[in-house]
Parts: C-alpha cells; sequence; structure tokens
C-alpha cells in the first residue's frame, strides 16, 4: 500500500528542484555523477564562466575521491583549483528545464566536466590527501518524515521527497538506496522513531550491504530539525542532528554525516610523499636576467611552492631556499609535469635551509643533500 504525503510538504520539496528534460545523457559518467566528473550549474558558456566552473568541479571531485568534504582547503590545493584546466579531459554543456517555485518554466545550464584521473590521483599523491577505493558500499536509507499528520516511511514510491539527499550521496561519492516501501517495512517507522537500528538492520536484512542510514525528519520550532544514525553490521559509527528553517537542507545533512562516518571507517589515511618544508635548491642553466624571471615566475605559479628566499648566484648556478608544501618529492613530481625544469642526477638528499647569510661563501659545487635542477 502507497502511503501519500500531504501535498503541501510534497510542493515544498518538488517546487524547489529542478527536473531534467530528456535530453540528459545516460550513464553516471556522461552525466558526471562518477568519481572523476562533477556537474557544475553556470550562468553562460563564457571562458571565464566555464574556468570559475572548472575549479568548483575540481574541488568536487577531490571531495568524492577521498571522501573528505575539506579537501580542497588543504594547504597547497588553492593554487591547483586555480589551473583546473590543465586537469580536464573532456567536458560539455546540458540545458535543464523545470518548473520555478512561481510555476513558469525555468532552464538551468550544466557544465558537466570529466577529469584525467592520472591527473588528479597524482595530485592526491602529492598533497597527502586520503583515498576512499572503490567500488563504494550503497547504504539503504530508512527515512521517516513528519510533516505533522504523523510518520511515514520514504520508500522507492516516494523517492521525490527524498532526491535532495539522494543527489548530496552522489555529489560526496557514494549512492544511498531505498527501502521498496512495502507494507511490512512501513511498520517499520516506529522503530525509526525510537532509534531502534537493530530492528531497522532486521527489516534491511534482503538488502546489501548491511547498512542503513537511519533518519527522522519531523517539524520543531522555527522549521525542521533531522536525527540521523548510521549503522554499519549492526554497529552504529555515528550520531548527529541537525535543524534549520529549509527541510530540503536539513534533509541532505543525512549524506554528508553518512560520508564522513564511512570515510573515517574506510577510507586509506593520505600522506604525502615526503615532508613539507624549506629545502634548497641550485639551479644550473640560467644565462641571463631573462632566464632569471622566466625561473622566478614558474617557481611563483607551483601550487607546490611558497615562499622563495633568493640565496647566492653564481656564473655557475643560482640556488635558493624553497617553502615545499609537499616536499621535495611533490616538488619533483610538480617540475617534471612541465616544461621549465629538468632534475639533474637521481634522487638526492635533503638539505637543511640555508640561512641566506651574505657572508658565507657561495658553495662551488652541489652537494648531496642540495637537489639540482637544470632550466630548460
Amino acid at each position: 500500500m502507497r502511503v501519500a504525503f500531504s501535498l503541501a510538504f510534497l510542493m515544498v520539496l518538488l517546487l524547489a528542484s529542478f527536473t531534467a528534460v530528456a535530453q540528459r545523457v545516460e550513464g553516471d559518467r556522461a552525466r558526471g555523477q562518477g568519481v572523476y566528473s562533477a556537474e557544475v550549474p553556470v550562468n553562460g558558456q563564457g571562458e571565464t564562466e566555464r574556468g570559475n566552473a572548472f575549479a568548483r568541479g575540481l574541488a568536487e571531485v577531490l571531495g568524492k575521491m577521498s571522501g573528505d568534504r575539506g579537501a580542497a582547503s588543504r594547504p597547497g590545493i588553492g593554487p591547483e583549483l586555480r589551473r583546473a584546466k590543465e586537469y580536464v579531459s573532456s567536458y560539455d554543456y546540458r540545458q535543464d528545464e523545470g518548473i520555478g517555485p512561481s510555476g513558469a518554466p525555468s532552464y538551468r545550464t550544466t557544465l558537466v566536466v570529466r577529469y584525467d584521473e592520472g591527473r588528479v590521483n597524482e595530485l592526491a599523491a602529492t598533497y597527502g590527501l586520503a583515498v576512499w577505493p572503490q567500488p563504494r558500499p550503497k547504504p539503504v536509507l530508512w527515512l521517516a518524515i513528519d510533516d505533522g499528520s504523523g510518520p511515514r516511511l520514504v520508500g522507492l514510491p516516494q523517492s521525490n521527497a527524498a532526491r535532495g539527499v539522494l543527489d548530496r550521496a552522489v555529489a560526496r561519492g557514494y549512492r544511498l538506496g531505498l527501502p521498496g516501501g512495502t507494507a511490512a517495512e512501513q511498520a517499520v517507522v516506529g522503530s525509526i522513531w525510537r532509534g531502534d537500528t537493530a530492528a531497522v538492520a532486521r527489516a534491511s536484512q534482503r538488502y546489501s550491504p548491511p547498512m542503513q542510514l537511519v533518519g527522522k525528519l519531523y517539524r520543531s520550532r522555527g522549521g525542521w530539525t533531522a536525527d540521523w544514525i548510521f549503522v554499519d553490521g549492526g554497529r552504529v559509527l555515528s550520531r548527529w542532528s541537525h535543524s534549520g528553517a529549509d527541510a530540503r537542507q536539513v534533509m541532505i545533512t543525512g549524506a554528508d554525516g553518512a560520508a564522513d562516518a564511512l570515510m573515517r571507517r574506510y577510507a586509506r589515511p593520505g600522506r604525502a610523499t615526503s615532508p613539507a618544508g624549506t629545502y634548497r635548491v641550485r639551479v644550473i642553466g640560467i644565462d641571463s636576467s631573462g632566464d632569471y624571471l622566466r625561473l622566478s615566475g614558474y617557481l611563483q605559479q607551483l601550487g607546490v611552492v611558497g615562499k622563495i628566499t633568493p640565496l647566492r648566484a653564481t656564473p655557475e648556478a643560482v640556488e635558493f631556499n624553497i617553502e615545499m608544501r609537499a616536499g621535495p618529492t611533490g616538488f619533483r613530481r610538480a617540475v617534471a609535469a612541465g616544461s621549465v625544469l629538468e632534475a639533474v642526477g637521481g634522487e638526492t638528499g635533503l638539505a637543511p635551509p640555508d640561512d641566506g647569510d651574505p657572508s658565507t661563501p657561495p658553495l662551488p659545487a652541489p652537494t648531496p643533500s642540495v637537489q639540482t635542477y637544470r632550466l630548460r
């Protein structure tokens, strides 16, 4: 038996969302829903708007691949986002049509971006981002909503009512499933409301994997409140609540909390390939002031580079103290991806920073602890 939601509540949810027209391309990868793809709403198809969308999409991809919603704010990632175009493998636009709050037709343009998997993985390794392996689980969402007329289960027939939380899960790099909504499952509402996770887990035995996101959404003073419990194999991993004026925004906190719990349990901790710090670098092949300016400009635009302090110059080379946000290995990776510098020799040791004291005599030749590069 299908349970009807109140018309008022459904209108709040449905009018807040867009319905894609039939020309939406099928498939996760084509729709920008894969881990290395993103869908970004844009106001136009100009180059500046597209460049900003590339950066927002790359930030979303880093969050999806790592499970860390703060991945884009990690040190050093900001400059990489400004170079997001270099990580794009392909993109296209999609036009969505829907009904706005006034009932009039509304149109929205979305940029669907696919990023180069290898380059994104290299970026994650350079900055030590966590890796959330694939394939990823699809927990069952057991959500009951009380809009004032008593709690009701959101099953497959009412999937539009849960669209916000389902879409948010996709944006975080995983999916949520809904129960079929049979009469027996409708009876689980009382267990959801009491927070009886054992009873919900028993009702969920026919679904795989044995993970449940259990939530109740109800009216509260000033708006709505959602209480959430995430269960994995019968074990409660996390509990959280959220309140707000917008039911849709309150609802999506379920997907965020579940993603955070899954990441803490299953993501492999990220570790930068070498420690961040300030290291000494020797550059040869600088034959003119123009060469020096080209080198300086190149170093300043590298995301892995922070403060640059010139130390000494000889006819043979120039030495710097360079703050390396991803350590020497990350610096070498970034340089190898470009065409301005090339490493000289094999792996080198790591030098402590030089204090830049002008009374220190210039080094006549590189020591084993100084990284040496040649300007191309």
